[in-house]
């Protein structure tokens, strides 16, 4: 066996029926439990995200939108132009269902992560809020063994998913499409994200809340176009999606069912990959906003789902089926490459995804950088080792593009799964805090979601 079947053994392991059930099982209870407040409370929390931005005299560092922006940069990567079509790839087309099932059900989680994270925040050494599943698992849930798991793995994950991954991708698309060498794309990826991250949460900020809303626009309007072109085969692409979604179809080794069982695997991994919804890193980033409640935090940080995984995330997976790029043989971000360039012929398309892809992933890399540094301050208890880690980082960024696509994903799963566990422990042994917060904000607002 070589090193790289291992791994995919390894990452077939820790996603098998147990982590499926949990992280979907959570988010299914949390909502409920909320009385589904994702789908009650969806437009008012957009509402407040994008129109309502500052709260009176409410502690914290960036603002509501700020904050969501640095969430939605962390998520908002190459997840949603790779991942997506590495799912589709490996799964077949009914991972989209899964993907779509785990997004809306984990939007209940993101509400829930950012509620604890805000409501066991502290004042770091720096003057800054710290916040995230290590503050509540050690302060709320009182496992401080839980919390130092959680921050290990988040400082290893974020490196891998946040950053190899991202960089990964970069080189691989800026190769693909306009003959890069990733050696020369890996170096630059670095040396701009070292540039940001220096200036901690408040730059990174500044950075995402321009970039994020720019590059999420142009790729959901070239997404839409391409749809528009190709309206009378969206009928169709629902009906393949539902359709292999439970049918074995997909069949391998002759063994029926197992189609069903890697749609699911690939749909709710590379869901959770994309949304994050059950790793905790909504709380890191909720803990830095200015509010005054941890539910209006929460609230705001459940948009992130919903943006992340059913729009722009279905944007991807609807132009790779509706063009059939799918059977040119190509995976990753070339196979969404190709899809745009097939589905946008004399508009350049494949120039929309090179252009696309370096923001999304090089925004994804700043703000998996502030919660590895998050993660990093709880393990040692002060902030001396962030320059060191910050070092390590950028190293991490430039040798990412020079890795093979197979390696990466494999690691970032493995990693991902680990980093899950104590955190959607945290949040079923923490629901009646979750839920005693939520009754106490909406109580004098709309006492029908009294949960």
């Amino acid at each position: 066996m070589t090193f790289q079947d291992a791994l995919n053994t390894a990452a077939d392991i820790f996603w098998g029926p147990p982590m499926l059930i949990l992280v979907t099982g959570t988010g299914l209870f949390l909502s409920i439990r909320l009385r589904g407040i994702q789908f009650q409370k969806l437009f008012s929390s957009l509402y407040m995200a994008f129109i309502t931005r500052r709260e009176k005299n409410a502690q914290g560092d960036v603002t509501h939108f700020q904050a969501l922006m640095t969430a939605l940069a962390a998520t908002v990567g190459t997840g949603n132009i790779a991942g997506v079509a590495t799912a589709i790839v490996s799964g077949g087309p009914g991972a989209l269902l899964w993907m779509w099932l785990t997004g809306l059900v984990g939007m209940a989680t993101k509400f829930s992560e950012a509620l604890l994270g805000v409501k066991f925040r502290i004042l770091d050494p720096n003057g800054e809020m710290s916040g995230g599943p290590m503050y509540y698992l050690s302060q709320g849930l009182k496992q401080r063994v839980l919390a130092t798991l959680f921050s290990l793995f988040a400082v290893f994950s974020f490196l891998v998913g946040g950053n190899l991954v991202q960089s990964n991708s970069i080189a691989d698309g800026l190769q693909a499409s306009l003959g890069i060498p990733t050696i020369w794309s890996g170096l630059g990826t670095a040396v701009a994200s070292g540039i940001v991250i220096l200036g901690g949460i408040r730059s990174i900020a500044r950075v995402t809340a321009t970039l994020v809303p720019a590059m999420i626009l142009l790729y959901i309007l070239a997404g839409f176009l391409v749809l528009i072109l190709n309206w009378q085969i969206i009928p169709v692409i629902f009906l393949t999606i539902l359709q292999e979604a439970f049918s074995p179809s997909a069949v391998v080794g002759g063994i029926a069912g197992v189609g069903v069982l890697r749609a699911i695997r690939y749909g709710v991994a590379r869901g959770v990959m994309s949304n994050e919804s059950g790793l905790g890193t909504a709380g890191i980033a909720a803990a830095a906003a200015q509010t005054n409640h941890p539910v209006t935090q929460a609230m705001v940080s459940m948009t992130q789902t919903f943006i992340d995984t059913i729009l722009v995330c279905s944007i991807t997976g609807f132009v790779i089926l509706g063009t059939g790029a799918l059977e040119s043989n190509a995976s990753g971000a070339a196979l969404t490459a190709a899809a745009f360039g097939l589905g946008l012929p004399g508009w350049q398309g494949e120039m929309i995804v090179a252009l696309c892809l370096p923001l999304f992933a090089f925004s994804t890399i700043l703000g998996a950088n502030y919660y590895g540094e998050k993660s990093l301050e709880y393990l040692f208890g002060n902030v001396r080792f962030v320059s060191y880690y910050r070092i390590i980082w950028v190293f991490i960024t430039f040798l990412g593009a020079i890795l093979t696509l197979d390696t990466v994903w494999a690691l970032s799963d493995i990693m991902i799964a680990a980093m899950a566990l104590p955190n959607l422990i945290g949040l079923l042994g923490l629901s009646s805090v979750i839920i005693a917060e939520t009754r106490n904000y909406f109580s004098n607002l709309t006492p029908s979601l009294d949960p």
